[in-house]
C-alpha cells in the first residue's frame, strides 16, 4: 500500500439533491452516455470529498469501462485515479485486475491519442507499483509506435515509474539512451534528455558533448534543457566547464529570446571574465530593446542592474546601447533604464550621456507623444542629477535646461527652477551667466511657481552693479507699466467712445417692477453691458506674464517680486557710493511694490529696525538654502549607504557551520531588508515565539515566525506515553496569505518532540491570519485533533521606513485612491510628542523638515512615508492642534491597495489605546 496518500481539491457537493447509490447504479447501467457523465462527475465529487462509495466500482467497470465515450474515458481516468484501490489489510483490490487489463487495451488501442491519454494517466498513478507492473512490457513499446505524441508521453511515463519504482525498469537510463539517440522528433528528444538529466547525468552529458556542433540548430525546448543540464552539471566538479562556456556564448545569438536570457543568465554563473559579462550584458541589452512585452523589458533590466552592481566598470561600454532602450513608450521601463545608465555614468561617458538626454529632451519639444510631459520631466531629472555629480557638464546643459523655464508643464519648468538653484549655489563660476540667461527668459516663464523661483534666484545671485539695473529693467518690462491700477483704468476708459457713454446714459433710466417668489414687489434696474464688455475686454487683452499673474489674484509671486526687488536695492545700496543712483532704484522698487498692495488692497507693515532687514534679505535667507542643501544630502547619504565589509573581516562558509539548515538565515534577504548587521539574539528570538496550544493537552504546540524568509517553525511535543501517528498540522490562512507547501506526515515517540516548517506566500503587506489544527489517529482508527491559536501576521514586520521628494509625495497622494481616515484620541499634550508616537507605532518616517515644525505653535501638520517589502507604498499626513480639551485632528493614510491603508489606520488605533494611562 502506498505510505502517502495524494492530497487533491475539495470540490463543491450539491447534497440537497444527492442521489442515492441505488439510483446511481440505475443511471450508470440503463442512463445514455449524457447520464452517465453527470453521474460519473457526481461520484468523482463525492469520492474527492471523502465519500468513496466502493460498492460502485464494479457497476463503473461493468457499464462505463466499456463505453467508447472519449469523455467518459477521460472521467475514467480521473476516478481511477481517486479511487479507493486497496482493501482494510493494504492488499490491492481484485476488481483492479480489470482495470489493469482495460488501462493495457489503452496503452495498444489504434488511436494514438487514446494511447498518449492513457500514458499521461500513468503518471498520475505512478506510487501504485502494483498497478503499474503488468504495464511496463506494453508501456516499454510506446517507445516505438510511428507518432510523436504516443512517444513523447512514453518517456514522460517511463520517467516517473523509474522515479519511484527503480526495480521495475532498472535499465531506463541506457533504453533513454539508445532511444535519444535514434529519436528524430524534437519534443520526443527534448524528454528523454530531461530524463537523462534527472535520473543519469553522466549519460546525459554524454549526449550533450555528442551534439556539442548542433547546439545552434536544436529546438528551442531542448536548448532550454540543455541550458538547464548545463547548470546542474557545473554545481560539481565536472571537467566540461571550459566547453560549456563557449556553448553558452553560442546560444547567446539564438533566436529564441528565451532561450538568449537562460544562457546568458547561465554564463554569469559559470565564469566572471569581463567579456564573458561584457557579452551577456550586451545580450540583456538587446534583449529589452527587442522585447515587446513591458514585463519582460523589467525583468531582464533587474537582471542587467544586478549584474551592473557585482561588476562595477566592466559595463561602462555598454551606457549608450542601454540608454537606447529610452525608445520605449512605458514609462516604468525609461525610469529603470536611466537609473541603471546614473549608476553606469563615469567622467569618460558622462558628456555622451548627457548629450543624448539633450537630445531626446529636444524631441519631446519638438513632437508630442503619450506621456510626453513626465517623459521630459524624468530626463530633466536625470540630467540634474548628471550635473550636479559632474561639474564639468553642468555648464553646458544649464543654459539647454533654461530653454523650459517657459514650458506650458509646470512640473517639468518647476525642476528645471531647482537644478538651475542648485547649480548657481554649488558652482559659483556659473552664476553670471546662468543670472543674465534667466532675465531673458523672463518673458517665456508662464507660470506662477516658475517665476517665484527665477526671481529668488535673481534676488540672491545677481550681484553686479551694471547687472542689478538690467535685472531692473528686465522686470520692468514682464510687468508692464506702472501704476498698474492707473494703467488699467486708461486702457478701460480708452476702450469706449462718446457714442458708449450716451448708450450708458439712455439704458441707465429703464426700471420696472418684478414680483419675487414671496409676493412682494421690487425694482430692477436694467444696466448697460457696454461697461461689463469693456472690462472683460481689457482682463483678456495681452499683457506681460508677470502683470498677468498679479492681476489673476497671484499675490504671493508679488510677495515674492518685492522681496526680490528689496534684496537688489540693498545689495546695490552697500556696492555703490552713488547716493543719488541708490535714491532712484530705491524709488523705483517702490514704485514697482506700490501698485502691487494697491491691486491686493492690503496694508504694507513697516518694520523699523533696518538693520534686521539688512540682514534678513542678504545673508539669512541664502544661508536657510545652503542648510536645506546640506540637509538634503545627508539625508540622501543615509538613504542609499551601503553595506560595507572589511577586507580583513571573518569570512562566514555555510558548509563549515554547525547550525542546522532550518535556523540558517541568508545574509542576502537581511540585507535587502535594510540590516546592516545580523546577530543572534537570543532574548530576540525569544520574543518572537508565542503558543499554539495549552499546557494540558495531548500535544503541545509553539511557533516561531521569521517574515523576512516568510517561514513558520512550529515545534511539536508529545505529552503521551503513546505513539502518535500519521499526525499533521492542517493550515488555512485569511487574508493575502498563501501556504506553498502542505507539511508532511509525521510520527512521533512518547514524549518526542518534532520540528515542522511551513512556507508562506505573502503577496503584498496587509495584516493575515494563520489558524489550524493538528490531526493524527488515535485508538482504533478514530481521528484526534487539536485546534490551534491563530497566528497574525503584523503588517509592521513588513514595513519600514523610506523617503521621498515632496512631488512625488503629492504625485502619489493624488493617484492613490484608498484612503483610511483615523480621528486622533490621546492624552497625549504635545503635538510633536504624539507625531513622535505614531512614527513609531507604524514604521513611518516624517518627510517635513524639522525646521518647518520648529518653534512655539498649537498647530502641527506633517507628512509620512513608509514603504514595504513588495514595493508598496504608504503615505499619511497628520493634521493636530492643541487645545485645552487635549490634541484634536485626525491622521490621514492614502495607498494603492486598501488592506494597507486599513491596516495602518487599525495600527494607529490600537496604538492611541495603548498609549491611554491605565484608570
Amino acid at each position: 500500500m502506498a505510505t502517502e496518500a495524494p492530497c487533491y481539491t475539495v470540490t463543491f457537493e450539491d447534497t440537497t439533491e444527492s442521489p442515492s447509490t441505488q439510483e446511481l447504479r440505475a443511471s450508470l447501467k440503463k442512463g445514455t452516455d449524457e447520464d452517465r457523465l453527470d453521474t460519473s462527475r457526481r461520484i468523482i465529487a463525492s469520492t474527492i470529498n471523502g465519500n468513496p462509495q466502493p460498492t460502485l466500482l464494479m457497476p463503473i467497470i461493468q457499464y462505463i469501462m466499456p463505453s467508447r465515450n472519449k469523455q467518459l474515458k477521460k472521467l475514467l481516468h480521473f476516478y481511477w485515479e481517486v479511487c479507493p484501490k486497496y482493501d482494510e489489510n493494504g492488499k490491492l483490490k481484485q476488481e483492479m485486475i480489470l482495470v489493469v487489463n482495460a488501462i493495457r487495451n489503452d496503452l495498444q488501442h489504434p488511436n494514438e491519442y487514446i494511447r498518449g491519454a492513457t500514458l499521461r494517466f500513468l503518471q498520475k498513478i505512478s506510487k501504485d507499483a502494483e498497478l503499474l507492473e503488468p504495464l511496463i512490457p506494453t508501456c516499454r513499446s510506446c517507445l516505438e509506435h510511428r507518432h510523436s505524441y504516443v512517444r513523447k508521453n512514453a518517456v514522460f511515463a517511463v520517467y516517473t515509474i523509474y522515479r519511484e519504482y527503480e526495480h521495475l525498469i532498472p535499465d531506463a537510463p541506457e533504453l533513454m539512451q539508445t532511444f535519444i539517440a535514434a529519436e528524430s522528433d524534437a519534443t520526443c528528444k527534448r524528454n528523454a534528455f530531461v530524463f537523462l538529466a534527472h535520473c543519469a547525468m553522466p549519460k546525459a552529458v554524454e549526449w550533450l558533448i555528442s551534439v556539442y556542433d548542433q547546439l545552434t540548430s536544436l529546438d528551442e525546448l531542448l536548448q532550454m534543457s540543455i541550458i538547464e543540464v548545463i547548470r546542474l552539471d557545473c554545481k560539481n566538479d565536472t571537467t566540461h566547464r571550459p566547453r560549456y562556456i563557449r556553448c553558452m556564448f553560442e546560444l547567446l545569438n539564438s533566436s529564441s529570446h528565451a532561450v538568449k536570457y537562460e544562457a546568458a543568465t547561465t554564463l554569469t554563473t559559470l565564469t566572471q571574465n569581463p567579456a564573458a559579462v561584457k557579452a551577456a550584458a550586451s545580450c540583456f541589452v538587446n534583449l529589452v530593446i527587442k522585447e515587446s512585452d513591458n514585463n519582460v523589458k523589467l525583468i531582464v533590466l533587474d537582471r542587467l542592474d544586478t549584474l551592473r552592481s557585482k561588476h562595477g566598470h566592466i559595463l561602462d561600454g555598454l551606457t549608450m546601447d542601454i540608454l537606447q532602450v529610452l525608445s520605449s513608450a512605458d514609462m516604468e521601463v525609461r525610469r529603470k533604464a536611466i537609473s541603471i545608465v546614473l549608476s553606469m555614468t563615469s567622467n569618460r561617458n558622462v558628456e555622451e550621456v548627457v548629450l543624448f538626454l539633450k537630445k531626446q529632451l529636444q524631441q519631446t519639444q519638438e513632437r508630442e507623444f503619450e506621456k510626453a510631459p513626465e517623459y521630459r520631466q524624468l530626463l530633466i531629472q536625470s540630467i540634474h542629477v548628471l550635473a550636479v555629480k559632474f561639474s564639468e557638464v553642468a555648464a553646458s546643459v544649464v543654459h539647454a535646461l533654461m530653454e523650459f523655464l517657459g514650458d506650458s508643464n509646470n512640473p517639468s519648468a518647476l525642476d528645471v527652477v531647482a537644478f538651475v538653484r542648485e547649480v548657481v549655489e554649488k558652482f559659483p563660476h556659473l552664476r553670471q551667466s546662468i543670472c543674465d540667461k534667466l532675465i531673458q527668459t523672463l518673458t517665456e516663464i508662464k507660470s506662477g511657481k516658475t517665476f517665484r523661483g527665477v526671481l529668488w534666484i535673481l534676488g540672491e545671485y545677481v550681484e553686479g552693479l551694471s547687472d542689478i539695473q538690467a535685472t531692473f529693467q528686465d522686470i520692468r518690462k514682464v510687468l508692464g507699466e506702472i501704476p498698474i491700477l492707473a494703467s488699467e483704468q486708461r486702457l478701460s476708459d480708452g476702450a469706449g467712445g462718446e457714442e458708449d457713454k450716451k448708450e450708458d446714459k439712455k439704458v441707465e433710466g429703464s426700471e420696472w417692477l418684478k414680483v419675487l417668489a414671496d409676493g412682494t414687489y421690487a425694482t430692477e434696474t436694467a444696466y448697460t453691458s457696454a461697461n461689463s464688455a469693456r472690462l472683460e475686454a481689457v482682463k483678456t487683452a495681452s499683457k506681460p506674464p508677470l502683470r498677468a499673474l498679479i492681476l489673476g489674484g497671484d499675490f504671493f509671486t508679488g510677495s515674492v517680486l518685492a522681496s526680490a526687488l528689496t534684496k537688489l536695492v540693498l545689495r546695490f545700496d552697500d556696492l555703490t557710493n552713488d547716493r543719488s543712483q541708490a535714491n532712484a532704484l530705491r524709488a523705483e522698487s517702490m514704485l514697482i511694490m506700490a501698485p502691487i498692495v494697491h491691486v491686493g488692497q492690503s496694508k504694507f507693515v513697516t518694520v523699523q529696525q533696518m538693520s534686521i532687514i539688512h540682514d534678513i534679505f542678504l545673508k539669512d535667507t541664502k544661508a536657510a538654502y545652503s542648510k536645506m542643501l546640506v540637509a538634503q544630502e545627508k539625508k540622501e547619504s543615509e538613504g542609499t549607504k551601503e553595506y560595507v565589509v572589511q577586507v580583513d573581516d571573518l569570512l562566514n562558509f555555510r558548509q563549515f557551520s554547525n547550525k542546522s539548515a532550518v535556523n540558517y538565515m541568508p545574509l542576502i534577504l537581511y540585507q535587502q531588508w535594510g540590516a546592516a548587521e545580523v546577530r543572534e539574539d537570543f532574548i530576540s528570538n525569544l520574543s518572537h515565539i508565542s503558543q499554539l496550544t495549552g499546557f494540558s493537552g495531548p500535544i503541545y504546540a509553539e511557533r516561531c515566525t521569521d517574515l523576512i524568509l516568510c517561514l513558520v517553525y512550529v515545534l511539536l511535543v508529545n505529552q503521551t506515553s503513546n505513539t502518535l501517528q500519521n499526525l499533521c498540522l492542517d493550515f488555512a490562512t485569511l487574508g493575502d496569505l498563501k501556504l506553498v507547501e502542505r507539511p508532511a506526515v509525521y510520527t512521533i515517540a512518547p514524549h518526542g518532540f518534532q520540528s515542522i516548517k511551513a512556507t508562506i506566500k505573502v503577496s503584498s503587506a496587509e495584516t493575515g491570519v494563520i489558524f489550524g489544527s493538528i490531526l493524527w489517529d488515535g485508538p482504533a482508527l478514530a481521528e484526534c485533533c487539536v485546534i490551534l491559536n491563530d497566528i497574525d501576521i503584523d503588517i509592521m514586520d513588513y514595513i519600514k521606513p523610506a523617503y521621498c521628494s515632496e512631488t512625488q509625495f503629492r504625485s502619489m497622494w493624488t493617484e492613490f485612491e484608498w484612503e483610511n481616515r483615523v480621528n486622533v484620541s490621546t492624552n497625549m499634550t504635545d503635538p510633536r510628542d504624539y507625531l513622535k508616537h505614531v512614527m513609531k507605532s507604524t514604521n513611518m518616517s516624517c518627510l517635513t523638515p524639522e525646521g518647518a515644525m520648529s518653534g512655539d505653535c498649537d498647530f502641527l501638520s506633517a507628512n509620512m512615508y513608509a514603504r514595504s517589502l513588495f514595493g508598496e507604498d504608504a503615505l499619511a499626513n497628520l493634521s493636530i492642534e492643541k487645545t485645552e480639551a487635549g490634541i484634536v485632528g485626525h491622521v490621514r493614510i492614502r495607498s494603492k491597495t486598501q488592506g494597507i491603508a486599513l491596516s495602518l489606520g487599525d495600527r494607529i488605533t490600537m496604538s492611541q489605546k495603548d498609549s491611554k494611562p491605565s484608570i
